[in-house]
């Protein structure tokens, strides 16, 4: 019984280490008046390695993002949001993305006074 109790107590220890969790709020420059920008942040990172919960605030630009520490990094999430197209606190969107996006979800700073 008792090597039952400590083999029990090992696999729950085990078990959380490799499901330890963190959520972070990550600045982006998702701003269109619709859902176009929230639908698109929130679709693309549920398919992100490790992640567990997102959710885009648009009047305040934040994404909360719960993900394993195990599987992702907060560096990988804000490169994976640049590649989507916006802007992820301080890594700039991905100019090729951005450019990609529907005219509602681009932001002036990538918009060339040229064209």
């Amino acid at each position: 019984m008792r090597k039952l109790i400590i083999f029990c107590l090992i696999n729950v220890i085990t078990v959380n280490l490799y499901s330890q969790k963190q959520t972070v709020q990550i600045k982006t420059s998702a701003e269109c008046e619709g859902t176009c920008c929230k639908d698109r942040i929130e679709k693309e990172m549920q398919f992100t390695k490790g992640v567990t919960a997102v959710n885009l605030d648009i009047e305040t630009q934040v994404l909360s993002i719960t993900f394993k520490t195990k599987k992702n990094s907060v560096e990988n999430i804000r490169t994976t949001i640049s590649n989507i197209g916006y802007d992820a606190d301080d890594v700039k969107a991905n100019r090729k993305a951005h450019d990609d996006l529907p005219s509602c979800c681009q932001h002036l700073e990538f918009i060339d006074p040229e064209n």
